[in-house]
């Protein structure tokens, strides 16, 4: 650079072709060139005075660096930047004869020596790139090569990095990636062990989603604890257009408060007392039993409930009381995916409840009339908020899926039954069960952190070992969940129901014992209830404490 600079022994002549006042610069040897017309004078001296001088235009070169820097030293007025700050950064601007700044030039260099260019356009803000840029640091590191510092401001483009020089006066070493955001990562690396030199690296790229995502992948890159990324306020895209309008202060602002980059999911502990203060209280919605209230303390919208038991142990019953229970005491809408009964049998089964009687069966609901039954169900599916899964059985697990996440977020249901688990595993093409209920449970409890839904999930037990089953009664454990540990570790609740169906004595086989399996809010497990089941009115009542507990530590 120091060069080329001397070439030139005096600036701003005027053009005795085109006319401008101050295009022309002199060199030592006599000639001069016009930076508007682009004419060469091998002798200005004459051409100015009047005599005849020999004038041509300069016969193209192969492009280089050696030709793309030129132009000269001036403030670039388009972009509010001094003479001073391009000066200090290298970069040359190219005006026309009216005067106008029409092109900046910004230098790279390996080591002291220049050896790309980069020109900008500035009426249709194109870009050239002249020379190489292999060996090159960022845009302005030059200016700080092995210093170090206690901040270091990296900015999308060069014209930011000047922006941000001029907003902070010089005060903080601030640097360019070379090739935009979508290389910023490449030109990092490039540049890595002088980055890594400064205690503090501030990202400043543009405010879009292209300039977010490219801060966040350089921060990666950069030791923990040493990247912020600063947030832009609101209608302010970039450094340089805070520059413009003059803020100053609102630029220094944002730049203090850049947040420490943490790789998504951890976060810095104190920094978050005033959430921990302040947070959301989930109100818990009462179970229909009051010793499941005592162990859970309710149920919560954004908790994954798994509901378990042997085959006929009661399982469909529990979940009608849960659906008709949740219709009838909140007013939030109700999602039911009942993958092994169609939508008449799902109706059949809520209005049942609603009517504590067995209309399901087609004796009992013959007694009703047309109009009782009309009453019965419009009390029991208020309009606009039970949806339901309305097809026999799951035949492809995305699909699935996606009706599942529009009864949620689609239909705003804030309650939703999945029965059950393993009608989903049937469909998958992964033909590992284990491996297969792990991606499912993974799903499940994404979209429950997703959404805040508070889901109630259906799930088999396998086959006990040894001589008794679960339909004899034995105590079930976390162990004999069907598939996967997976089910256990990803529910924030899982409730067993134990019964002894065989039993000789009608009240044995009619008495289902409620064990809590898990409970990660309350942590109290055990057994928590005893429901006895009237064959009349096919509905579930809690029985008293002692008639639950009665031999519960003796085997059934």
């Amino acid at each position: 650079m120091q060069q080329e600079q001397s070439k030139f022994i005096k600036h701003k002549l005027p053009c005795p072709k085109c006319g401008s006042s101050d295009a022309v610069s002199l060199n030592q040897d006599g000639s001069a060139k016009c930076f508007s017309c682009d004419t060469f004078f091998t002798d200005y001296d004459k051409e100015s005075t009047g005599k005849v001088i020999e004038m041509t235009h300069r016969p193209k070169q192969e492009s280089t660096f050696l030709t793309t820097y030129t132009g000269a030293y001036g403030e670039l007025t388009d972009r509010g930047i001094s003479e001073k700050t391009a000066t200090k950064f290298g970069v040359k601007i190219v005006k026309d004869r009216n005067n106008k700044v029409v092109q900046h030039i910004y230098p790279y260099f390996n080591g002291t020596e220049i050896v790309g260019t980069k020109t900008r356009y500035v009426d249709n803000k194109n870009f050239s790139c002249n020379g190489t840029f292999e060996g090159t640091g960022l845009f302005g590191e030059q200016l700080y090569r092995n210093t170090g510092g206690k901040y270091l401001t990296i900015t999308e483009g060069e014209c930011d990095a000047m922006a941000v020089n001029e907003l902070f006066q010089g005060k903080w070493a601030v640097v360019s990636v070379k090739r935009g955001a979508s290389s910023a990562v490449k030109d990092i690396r490039e540049s890595i062990e002088f980055v890594e030199s400064f205690e503090n690296v501030i990202i400043a790229f543009d405010n879009d989603k292209a300039g977010k995502e490219a801060a966040k992948s350089v921060a990666r890159i950069l030791k923990p604890g040493k990247a912020k990324i600063l947030s832009f306020p609101n209608g302010f895209k970039d450094a340089n257009e805070m520059l413009k309008q003059k803020k100053f202060q609102e630029f220094t602002s944002a730049w203090w408060e850049a947040k420490t980059y943490t790789p998504s999911g951890i976060m810095e502990l104190s920094g978050q007392k005033g959430e921990w203060l302040h947070r959301e209280v989930k109100e818990s919605v009462d179970y229909p039993w009051e010793g499941l209230n005592k162990k859970l303390y309710g149920m919560r919208k954004g908790e994954l409930v798994t509901l378990t038991g042997g085959t006929g142990l009661g399982k469909s019953s529990v979940t009608r009381e849960l659906e008709h229970w949740l219709i009838k005491n909140t007013e939030d809408n109700v999602g039911i995916v009942a993958l092994e009964e169609n939508w008449l049998r799902t109706a059949d089964g809520i209005l049942s409840i609603e009517a504590n009687d067995r209309i399901y069966l087609t004796e009992k609901r013959n007694k009703y009339t047309d109009e009782e039954l009309h009453s019965l169900f419009d009390q029991a599916i208020p309009e606009g908020r039970v949806f339901i899964h309305s097809h026999l059985g799951a035949t492809d697990i995305d699909d699935i899926f996606a009706k599942l996440r529009y009864i949620i977020v689609g239909c705003q249901c804030k309650w939703v039954i999945v029965d059950h688990l393993h009608m989903l595993v049937n469909v998958l093409h992964e033909g590992d069960e284990r491996r297969g209920i792990d991606m499912l449970m993974n799903k499940l409890r994404s979209l429950v952190e997703e959404t805040g839904v508070g889901m109630i999930l259906v799930s088999h037990l396998r086959r006990a070992a040894g001589d008794r089953g679960h339909e004899q009664g034995i105590e079930v454990s976390l162990s004999h969940l069907k598939g996967s540990q997976g089910i256990a570790q990803l529910s924030d609740c899982v409730i067993a129901l134990e019964r002894n169906q065989q039993a000789t004595n009608p009240d044995e086989a009619n008495l289902t014992k409620v064990r809590v399996l898990k409970s990660r809010y309350t942590g109290d497990t055990g057994l928590a209830c005893g429901l006895r089941y009237n064959a009349d009115t096919g509905r579930l009542f809690e029985v008293s404490e002692e008639e639950t507990f009665d031999n519960e530590s003796c085997p059934f």
